[in-house]
């Protein structure tokens, strides 16, 4: 059963450890750089077993599948709400960064700009096409793969596998097993992991606000205030209108995750939380398999809150420099987004270079360098795009569910009102 005081618990602890660090980095901002190794670690605990749990939830979900053409028909319909969705936010974030403009009067010249700055990222961009991104998801080697923790070339060959076993019929069950009990084994070194995300999370922000500080940030806080706003609409509108659209609600439903949250808060990295989201949505109600699927595509595939920066930091950046953008130049831009920003989780620095080849598409009009601009205030910006990102995937799991008629809506309804039902899999908690 789900114990309420045992719920409550991380999301607290979790909140108390952010308070505690933002008051560190802003008394002592030299201490609070150096808690950086603790976020870092933190994240690294959670991504070491991202890439087995992956693996086994698929295989295991895709082998217990009697039909193997339901998983290209949940795979597909996935996509089709992913592209739909981050194409809307693209759409808002350009209509949003067109009508308040937040970067005009900046008045900043493209010759002072330090291109040293965002080499890393533009170096990195004159590697990235489609083609590239495509080849990627299909991993050198499978030991590669899993080393690396790549989300896509792990979920690729977990479908393959799981495809194989099912095929296999009785001879595959008992492999299926065994990794149906690995999987518990993997939940429950996230419940261990789960016991230092306030440790984490205090690391994080004390380095951040140590760092970067606020008073320097000023001068382009009005693109922070506009972003954080639009993002925070998009949740309300966009998402809440699929969630209705199910017959759920969407505030139950982002209660329903409220640790999840404040890990991202805190860490920065909606990666964070993805374990413990895919156990919740399947004590939700949502068949194991499709969670298993739709989660992993959508980390890699649905970044709402991602597509709301990109579109946002270019039409930012062409107004700071004084550079007027056609609508020509905004479909464009739109086009180049919807295939580009697809590998932004790919990679380490993925929206950096996102950006810098959009900006390279645009024929010199809107010089790369300008991403120099919200470089500064791109660490502050993170949270806000993990954590749209973070709700995005859950409710298009939820919706995708919904479409398939595989959630058990009399349980998901029970589970949001705060009702004790019996859950198959220890949640993630802070005891």
């Amino acid at each position: 059963m789900i114990q309420a005081n045992q719920s409550k618990s991380l999301y607290i602890q979790v909140l108390i450890a952010i308070l505690i660090g933002v008051a560190l980095g802003h008394y002592y901002p030299a201490l609070g750089e150096q808690m950086n190794p603790l976020a870092v670690g933190f994240v690294k605990l959670v991504k070491m077993v991202i890439a087995p749990i992956i693996f086994v939830t698929v295989v295991v979900g895709i082998g217990k599948l009697n039909d193997t053409a339901e998983v290209g028909r949940i795979g597909l319909k996935a996509i089709i709400y992913f592209e739909i969705l981050t194409t809307l936010a693209m759409l808002i974030g350009l209509i949003v960064g067109h009508v308040v403009q937040p970067g005009t009067g900046l008045n900043a010249d493209p010759a002072t700009l330090d291109a040293k700055a965002i080499s890393q990222y533009t170096s990195n961009a004159a590697h990235q096409t489609v083609t590239d991104f495509l080849l990627a998801i299909i991993p050198d080697s499978v030991v590669g793969a899993f080393a690396k923790g790549d989300i896509l070339p792990v979920l690729f060959f977990a479908v393959l596998f799981g495809l194989a076993l099912a095929k296999l019929g009785e001879r595959g069950r008992t492999l299926l097993h065994v990794l149906d009990e690995a999987g518990a084994g993997l939940f429950g070194v996230i419940n261990l992991i789960m016991r230092v995300a306030p440790i984490g999370a205090f690391g994080a922000m004390a380095f951040t606000v140590g760092k970067y500080g606020a008073g320097s940030l000023v001068q382009l806080g009005y693109l922070m205030f506009c972003f954080y706003l639009t993002c925070v609409l998009f949740i309300a509108i966009g998402m809440g209108l699929m969630v209705r659209i199910t017959g759920l609600r969407l505030w139950p439903l982002l209660r329903y995750i409220k640790e999840e949250f404040f890990i991202v808060l805190g860490t920065s990295s909606s990666e964070a939380a993805l374990p413990s989201l895919m156990a919740k949505l399947e004590n939700l109600g949502c068949n194991r398999p499709l969670v298993g699927l739709v989660v992993p595509l959508g980390y890699a595939f649905n970044l709402d809150g991602t597509s709301i920066y990109f579109t946002m930091a270019i039409t930012f950046i062409a107004q700071a420099l004084n550079i007027p953008l056609s609508w020509g130049d905004y479909i464009l831009i739109l086009g180049v987004l919807l295939l580009t920003s697809k590998g932004a989780a790919a990679v380490t620095g993925g929206g950096f270079i996102t950006l810098a080849a959009t900006l390279a598409t645009l024929n010199g009009k809107v010089p790369v360098t300008g991403i120099v601009l919200v470089l500064a205030i791109d660490r502050f910006m993170s949270e806000a795009r993990a954590i749209t990102n973070l709700f995005g995937n859950t409710v298009a799991t939820v919706f995708v569910a919904w479409w398939e008629n595989q959630i058990d809506m009399d349980r998901a309804r029970a589970v949001l009102a705060g009702k004790a039902i019996p859950t198959s899999r220890e949640l993630p908690r802070v005891a």
